[in-house]
């Protein structure tokens, strides 16, 4: 088990490259988290939902998406509630507060997922979350040390040397927590290193001498981490506000509850796009060619914050200088007339009027979609593929001009009457290399690419693997392994 001395170590890529490197050895590995905090999910073959870190690292591994290689997934509404998502299904909505009281029952889920993943497995890699230090919650924690206890599995302890004092990390980490949970640490990982490690060696062994533990290795930074899907929101905290270079400019509104973000990332990958992440007091770009809406996991308090900012205004101008608007799930909502929730899903029951771009209503509520789907885009006529992920239904008369056709014929979105507002359910369409190929060149006749985006993805994790190896004990992990 990989355990992090804080949030964004780099537990999740550090899983993913060592799913690949032990997979590459001939291994059958399997990656597991007991509980997850992100609203960057990916939808399994039997329609259920983990978070997007799992779906990665299962990919690395070349195994099949399970619901149970992340038992529980929160995925903030709020500042102080989420929804709760056990073994792929929704099993509720939480306050930080009465999630506490659930958490010895989770452990059953949790360790029942566990077996279940594991069953066939040579090596099942485990992902902590955030830190066990911190030791105010540890009473009822089931994704650190909480679980390694239950699990009796070995723990490494990673630091991000990156952001500063990484030997307080590591010796702070081992310091605070219970004799009984540093019984379970083996051994720590020093992570994104940059320059000279000999210029590390007396740090490397101060740790060890402090805490008593083994090093598995001083990783130095990977700089093609950033072709990998992040997991969560903190990961925008650490890109750069203008992301990739070129004529074609994109700009994106960081809502507070942004969700499925990784939607962009073949966009950035794209020679001649520019992915702008704009915050919040920042205006849109008025040179921007497109304005995308990300979706939302809590869209009506997204529109408002939307509203807040003075950005309904920025797109509104955008639209009428003959820009193009594109919204995925929380975003098409966010662009009809009306969006409702009269059941109080997301919150106390409201109808609040939409953005106006597409002639269509929304209203939350019934059962949340979760399927893998493929079709055609309208104006293309390339083939899509991705997932879909919400609750609600959106009629209206821009419906009948819908953006996608998707499997058995099922219309997917709207299309504005000037073609300038597009809008639907399905994540991760801009992955498909075809239609994202062709969305690009629409906007500008001069682009073109041939860019295989899976591929991509796939040789970046097989240099994170080659990378892990040169600079890590795999075989001192496998030897620990029980």
């Amino acid at each position: 088990m990989f355990q992090g001395t804080g949030s964004d170590v780099g537990k999740s890529l550090l899983v993913a490259g060592l799913c690949r490197a032990f997979a590459n050895r001939g291994l059958k590995v399997r990656p597991f988290k007991p509980q997850n905090m992100s609203n960057n999910a990916a939808v399994t073959a039997d329609g259920g939902e983990i978070g997007r870190a799992q779906a990665l690292q299962a990919l690395a591994a070349r195994v099949p998406l399970s619901v149970h290689m992340n038992p529980v997934l929160l995925k903030p509404q709020s500042d102080i509630g989420a929804q709760v998502v056990v073994q792929g299904r929704v099993a509720g909505t939480a306050k930080a507060r009465d999630y506490y009281d659930w958490k010895p029952k989770l452990l059953e889920s949790v360790l029942e997922s566990f077996r279940i993943n594991g069953e066939g497995a040579d090596l099942v890699l485990v992902e902590g979350a955030g830190s066990p230090a911190e030791v105010n919650l540890r009473a009822a924690d089931i994704a650190n040390m909480g679980f390694a206890e239950a699990a009796q599995v070995p723990v490494i302890l990673v630091g991000d040397i990156d952001r500063g004092g990484v030997i307080a990390q590591i010796v702070g980490t081992h310091a605070v927590i219970s004799e009984a949970d540093r019984a379970h640490l083996a051994g720590f990982v020093i992570n994104k290193f940059r320059g000279d490690p000999t210029l590390f060696d007396d740090g490397m062994k101060i740790i060890a001498e402090k805490t008593g533990l083994k090093s598995f290795g001083l990783v130095p930074y990977f700089a093609d981490a950033r072709v990998l899907p992040k997991e969560d929101a903190m990961a925008l905290d650490n890109r750069d506000r203008d992301t990739g270079d070129g004529d074609i400019v994109i700009a994106v509104p960081r809502l507070p509850r942004i969700a499925n973000f990784d939607d962009l990332d073949p966009l950035t990958a794209e020679p001649g796009v520019r992915v702008e992440i704009i915050e919040m007091g920042d205006a849109l770009p008025g040179n921007a060619d497109v304005v995308l809406l990300a979706g939302s996991k809590a869209t009506l308090a997204d529109l408002k914050a939307l509203r807040d900012a003075g950005w309904d205004t920025d797109i509104a101008a955008h639209h009428r200088r003959g820009g193009l608007v594109v919204g995925l799930c929380g975003g098409y909502q966010m662009m009809g007339r009306t969006l409702a929730d009269p059941d109080g899903i997301e919150g106390p029951p409201e109808t609040a009027e939409g953005l106006g771009l597409l002639d269509v209503d929304t209203v939350i509520g019934g059962d949340k979609s979760l399927v893998e789907v493929a079709g055609t885009e309208a104006l293309t006529g390339a083939g899509v593929h991705g997932y879909e992920m919400h609750m609600g239904r959106t009629t209206g008369p821009d419906t009948e001009r819908p953006w996608l056709t998707l499997d058995g014929g099922r219309p997917d979105g709207a299309i504005s009457a000037d073609g300038r507002a597009m809008a639907g359910y399905l994540h991760g369409i801009f992955a498909s290399d075809d239609f994202r190929h062709a969305f690009l060149k629409r906007i500008r006749g001069g682009h073109s690419s041939d860019i295989d985006y899976a591929a991509r993805v796939d040789a970046a994790l097989d240099g994170l693997a080659a990378h892990l190896e040169t600079h890590m004990d795999l075989d001192g992990l496998l030897a620990l392994a029980r």
